[in-house]
């Protein structure tokens, strides 16, 4: 059960009266860190809005992704009230067309202590993510397939995972952190002006997948290549 520091506010004054007597009785567990922690090294976003105390947690993803992201709500649902939407965009005509799969948490005091693990200081408000000083406590198996699972792909035998919202030190101590808790070495390149790309090589992709296998699900098996371990 995570507990985190708890910075953010239980008082009930701080919620819609709507969730007063629901949330205090919420408690991530260690699936919901672990499927948030991955997310948030890949697409996932955090805010805590103007005025508001806590911070909540989004998935978005494209829309042929729908069964990912309702694998990611049915994990989360206690935390979330109202089910997927599909988000529009418009064209410069005014024609309204599908963009992506959402949904969006509660406020909570746990997830806004995650929040303050990746965003620091005033940086977050133009979407700064930090690599959290204790990622290596946070980092296991389902934190690791969420990640590519979000920002991975798979070509030649190796798996490349975009790792552009962090800064070389954060890549390389991720890295390091990598190699320490499950012997897997991977490397870096920089992709033009985009960032840091990671990725493994053949043999140590196929540790990688053996590590991450039991948590992909079927439908972003293609992330993995479908390699056998």
């Amino acid at each position: 059960m995570y507990k985190g520091d708890t910075v953010g506010s239980l008082e009930a004054v701080h919620w819609h009266k709507k969730w007063r007597d629901i949330k205090p009785s919420l408690s991530l567990t260690k699936t919901q860190e672990s499927l948030i922690i991955g997310s948030l090294l890949g697409d996932g976003t955090m805010r805590i809005g103007k005025g508001s105390v806590n911070a909540n947690f989004k998935v978005e993803q494209g829309l042929i992704q729908k069964a990912y992201v309702y694998w990611k709500y049915e994990h989360l649902q206690n935390f979330v009230y109202t089910e997927p939407k599909i988000s529009y965009r418009y064209t410069i005509d005014g024609e309204k067309y599908p963009k992506s799969w959402w949904f969006r948490t509660i406020r909570h005091p746990q997830i806004t202590d995650i929040y303050h693990k990746f965003y620091q200081g005033e940086e977050y408000r133009c979407g700064r993510k930090y690599m959290p000083d204790d990622i290596g406590k946070y980092l296991d198996p389902l934190v690791m397939a969420v990640w590519i699972m979000d920002d991975g792909s798979y070509q030649n035998g190796r798996i490349d995972i975009s790792s552009y919202c962090f800064l070389l030190e954060e890549v390389e101590k991720l890295i390091q952190i990598i190699a320490e808790k499950f012997a897997i070495t991977m490397q870096y390149y920089r992709d033009r002006d985009k960032g840091y790309r990671m990725y493994t090589r053949t043999q140590e992709t196929k540790k990688l997948v053996a590590l991450i296998n039991p948590y992909i699900i079927p439908s972003m098996m293609y992330k993995v290549g479908f390699v056998t371990p």
